[in-house]
Order: C-alpha cells, then sequence, then structure tokens
C-alpha cells in the first residue's frame, strides 16, 4: 500500500487517540483528574475524581476514539493494516497525548475500541475475564493486564484458525505492548503488594 496513506492513517489516528477526553469532560465540574488520584486521564481515576456518571462518558468517548480511528484508517488506506495501525496510533495518542504535554491514561478503553472494530470477538473474551478480576481482586490494573493479554493471545488464536488477517495479531500484540508499559508503575505495585483496589482506597 502506498506509504503516504500509512503515515497519514497513523497520524490522524494519533490524534483522536490523543483528544484528552478526561479532561474535557472534567471541565465540566471543574476539575482535572490530572491534579489528584493516579493523575491519569482515564476511566478509573475519572471515577475517583470526577464521580461515576462523568466517568461513563469518559469511557464512552476514550472507547469511541479507537472505534474512529480504525474506521478512518479503513478508509484512508485501501490495505487494512491502515486501520489497523491507525488503531495502535490512537492508544498511543491516548496514552501520551502532544494536547496535554504527553500526558493521558493507560489506554485500555480506546484499544478496546480499536479491537472492537477489528476483531470484535477479542472483546467478547475480554470483557468478561476483566470484569471477573475486578470482582475478585478489585485490582484494576491487574485485570486490565490480564484482559490486554487475553486479546492478543485470542487474535493469534484466530489467526492460526483463518478467522482474521495478519493486521489483527499487529495491532493486538502492539496494543498490548503500549497498555502494559503504561501500566508500568502499577506493575511495580503489584509485586510490591501495594497496589490500590479499586473501592477501597
Amino acid at each position: 500500500m502506498p506509504w503516504l496513506e500509512l503515515l497519514v492513517a497513523v497520524g490522524i489516528g494519533y490524534l483522536v487517540g490523543a483528544i484528552p477526553s478526561g479532561v474535557l469532560i472534567g471541565r465540566l465540574r471543574g476539575i482535572d483528574p490530572r491534579d489528584s488520584g493516579s493523575g491519569r486521564t482515564g476511566t478509573t481515576n475519572a471515577i475517583r475524581t470526577l464521580g461515576t456518571t462523568l466517568a461513563i462518558a469518559v469511557a464512552a468517548l476514550d472507547l469511541g476514539k479507537g472505534i474512529a480511528a480504525v474506521l478512518i484508517g479503513n478508509a484512508i488506506g485501501a490495505e487494512p493494516l491502515a486501520g489497523a495501525l491507525a488503531g495502535v496510533a490512537a492508544v498511543v495518542g491516548h496514552v501520551k497525548s502532544v494536547f496535554i504535554g504527553f500526558h493521558g491514561g493507560r489506554g485500555v478503553a480506546t484499544g478496546a475500541g480499536a479491537m472492537l472494530v477489528l476483531a470484535p470477538v477479542t472483546i467478547l473474551v475480554a470483557v468478561p475475564e476483566l470484569i471477573a478480576v475486578i470482582w475478585a481482586t478489585r485490582l484494576v490494573s491487574l485485570a486490565s493486564l490480564s484482559a490486554a493479554t487475553t486479546v492478543a493471545i485470542v487474535s493469534i488464536a484466530l489467526y492460526l484458525l483463518g478467522w482474521v488477517g495478519a493486521e489483527v495479531v499487529v495491532a493486538a500484540v502492539l496494543i498490548g505492548v503500549v497498555v502494559i508499559l503504561s501500566h508500568f508503575d502499577n506493575i511495580r505495585r503489584l509485586l510490591a503488594g501495594t497496589e490500590r483496589r479499586f473501592g477501597r482506597d
């Protein structure tokens, strides 16, 4: 495929993902989620800083960014890889947003949105797991890491079965890597046994 199309898809995907949903929604209450809690702009910290209702709006917008990025990428590029890489770029944009000094969230909801377009079955498998791990442990970070890993594994399995293309595996693995790297501080706390438990901190 033409490299220009691919670069445009990735660039637009990044900019879509970089839209700081949590910060924008927070302005409705005059609160910047970066000023408290984990300092992140995603759903979990939005629940702590903005309340459940606004956090749902943040989650929906973050999910929508991943969906939009893939759809725009697909419209730009003749090959599926354009949409897949646009989805990955959206997750990178969400985690390192150029609009807020390269800060952001963890990339989970935006990644889920991208994979929802690329391979919906991966999300159908990962969401129940995410909920189960949160319910059992109250550790959102552990659940997110587990879900991201599951999405990658399921994508590989689907590819081996011939049900999805290689671009889905590329996207799932790269998104998983970005999500895991964005949880580096959580991983350290999980290993140390000091990670905050949702609803108990």
